[in-house]
């Protein structure tokens, strides 16, 4: 098969396959691995392992740790010191020690299981994070923990990857290949972040001043690949100097910018590694020798919940928090297959081992979002006293609002819940605060704000918040998802009290509205509102006048507002096309269509789901035209509708 050939395939099967995982709900880093097993050399063999597959694999990785460098934050890793060196130090150090001594135990030489400690200590950053944000747990005690963990994992990604090379070397040489690699990375890092600090601002600065996006890429690129080559050269991997280089830039104005530049070639690169993992996967192997896997798939999940477990407790953490966490990171992650890549080239490991490794780490990868769906039911049923965890929790939400009546629920105390705190408290309205991230509600609650530690999407929650005697509820966050989950456990216990939601958009205003919240207010039409008002009132529009409009396109459920003309800077349409929002759409008429001559009553679009909101002659524009309205050429009309009655419309307007 040619070269031309072979990326068609990997492309080809990479787009069906991401697009249907994404369909399924499942991570996209799963179906990569999925098309490399299957079009991989020990699958349906369409593409054979090659060193140029591997080269561009290899820039995946690069880009990678770039991205981890990208992100990496002193005052992060400040805040969090006790859960990333504690729980997350301590996770590592054990896992890599445990593996080590079991290696030891069955024979294997002690570089090979060192190697191994370091492959099976990692986490998926990728999959875990991804899921905890969906299920808003990133601020919760077992998510903390997680994050916590997760950014120690991957820390210390940087000394096994300057670890593994070192154990290649034998015998009396060992010790001093590991003295100079340490040796090399101290140097390394010492002198790239002491001058690159100096260097890289400056030069960002002048790179900036041409204002050439191109020029500007170009020059990340060099940087990112420069850092990368020197530590090659210096017997290190390219992936330290990629981290290197984004933890240089990290620390400087034009980091958001670089993400947001190299996230597209950073994703394609990162996926094809995984798709080069997916490739090595051997089925046959995995077949014949699926008993041992299994039970490499057990040791790595029962032994990593087991020992977080344990950590979690020992730092002060309640059992059905520790168990989540272990639970939620049970599982092998990415830098693993990084540091595995590392050990299977220079043969640390024996073939058949890397191949039941990759096969019980693939596995446990899948089971993962398995693992996190089905933790609740997990933890209620092997801890017996959660529900007792729960219960203070919810007497003390109780206490708190017992005595009071008539006040509102504010969903979310972030900024919006705390601004509306302040409004409630002008006007003396009480109020109870509910929030699921527990250093906010200890800080608010040290300063005597009135907010408890509480997922206000949980039925039991709101009931112990008082709903039965509240005057309303507040969704100050914008997620849609749980946002429904509050209006429906509100509408079953009380359908009386009104509920109030925030949205970034007027995307799922008609599924909340439908759900029972009396008022929807999205963050962009408002402040769409609020900037035309205040441009009318400094144009000498009398306020009155702008205060009746407001309130007229309030009152029409933002009508005015939600449709306009889509462009290819808009955000591409996750929902399916019929149940994607309403837009503008122009159509010209000319002599040969036609609708030419005829009036709208006679086209009859409505029948169509789409409304002619407009038609402009000779450039003067007629809102809301009649029936009776006759086109002629030139004439621009306006449509409104979702994009395939758009189509069909456009269709009958021009005769085809």
């Amino acid at each position: 098969m040619s070269t031309l050939a072979s990326v068609l395939v990997l492309l080809g099967s990479a787009v069906v396959v991401v697009a249907l995982f994404r369909m399924l709900r499942l991570p996209p880093l799963l179906a990569y691995i999925f098309v490399g097993v299957t079009i991989g050399p020990h699958g349906q063999a369409w593409i054979p392992a090659s060193a140029q597959t591997s080269a561009l694999a290899e820039f995946g990785v690069v880009f990678l740790m770039f991205a981890i460098g990208l992100e990496f934050s002193l005052a992060q890793l400040k805040a969090m010191r006790r859960l990333v060196f504690g729980v997350g130090g301590a996770q590592v150090v054990l896992t890599a020690l445990a593996v080590l001594g079991l290696s030891l135990a069955w024979g294997m030489d002690w570089r090979a299981g060192l190697a191994l400690g370091g492959i099976f200590a990692m986490s998926s950053t990728a999959i875990v994070s991804k899921l905890l944000a969906e299920r808003v747990e990133l601020h919760s005690v077992h998510g903390r923990q997680t994050m916590g963990v997760l950014l120690f994992q991957d820390l210390a990604v940087v000394p096994f990857l300057v670890l593994i090379p070192a154990l290649a070397k034998g015998g009396d040489g060992l010790l001093v290949a590991l003295g100079v690699a340490a040796l090399k990375a101290s140097i390394a890092l010492a002198l790239i972040l002491y001058f690159g600090q100096r260097l890289v601002r400056p030069w960002f600065h002048a790179i900036a001043r041409r204002k050439m996006s191109e020029l500007f890429m170009l020059n990340v690129l060099l940087i990112t690949l420069g850092l990368a080559y020197i530590t090659q050269q210096a017997d290190l991997s390219l992936a330290l100097g990629a981290f290197l280089a984004g933890v240089l830039i990290s620390e400087t104005e034009y980091r958001y910018q670089v993400e947001a530049d190299t996230q597209p070639f950073r994703d394609v690169l990162l996926g094809l590694f995984f798709i080069t993992i997916g490739m090595q996967l051997d089925l046959g192997m995995l077949i014949q020798h699926a008993g041992w896997v299994l039970l490499l798939l057990a040791g790595l999940l029962f032994g990593k919940l087991a020992l977080i477990f344990l950590l979690a407790r020992a730092f002060g953490s309640h059992p059905g928090d520790a168990l989540r966490t272990g639970l939620t990171l049970a599982q092998a992650g990415e830098f693993g297959f990084v540091l595995l890549t590392e050990a299977g080239k220079i043969s640390t490991l024996h073939a058949d081992v890397m191949q039941a490794v990759l096969s019980a780490m693939l596995l446990s990868m899948v089971l993962a979002p398995l693992l996190i769906h089905y933790r609740e039911a997990i933890v209620k049923k092997l801890i017996v006293g959660d529900w007792m965890n729960q219960a203070a929790k919810l007497h003390e939400i109780a206490v708190k609002t017992f005595s009071v009546q008539g006040h509102v629920i504010v969903c979310g105390y972030g900024r919006s819940g705390q601004n509306l705190a302040r409004f409630l408290e002008r006007e003396k309205l009480p109020f109870i605060a509910l929030d699921f991230d527990p250093a906010r509600v200890k800080l608010a609650a040290a300063a005597g704000e009135s907010v408890v530690y509480g997922d206000a999407a949980r039925r039991e929650v709101l009931q112990a918040a008082g709903i039965s005697r509240a005057r309303a509820v507040v969704v100050t966050y914008a997620d849609v998802p749980s946002a429904l989950r509050v209006i429906g456990a509100v509408r079953e216990i009380n359908p009386q009290v009104p509920v109030i939601v925030r949205t970034v958009d007027d995307t799922d205003l008609e599924k909340l509205m439908q759900a029972g919240a009396a008022e929807v207010v999205p963050e962009v039409l408002e402040g769409s509102l609020m900037l035309a008002s205040h441009a009318l009132i400094l144009l000498g529009v009398p306020l009155a006048r702008v205060l009746r409009s407001v309130r007229e396109v309030r009152a029409s459920r933002y009508q005015l507002l939600k449709a306009f003309f889509h462009g290819a800077t808009d955000e591409p349409e996750e929902a399916p096309a019929e149940h994607a929002e309403p837009r503008l759409y122009t159509v010209t008429i000319t002599e040969r269509m036609a609708a030419m001559g005829k009036t709208l009553a006679e086209l009859n679009l409505e029948s169509l789901a789409v409304t002619v909101t407009a038609v402009r002659r000779h450039n003067i524009r007629s809102f809301d035209p009649q029936p009776e309205t006759r086109l002629e050429a030139d004439d621009a009309v306006v449509l409104l509708g979702r994009p395939a009655p758009l189509a069909a419309a456009e269709l009958r307007l021009r005769g085809d």
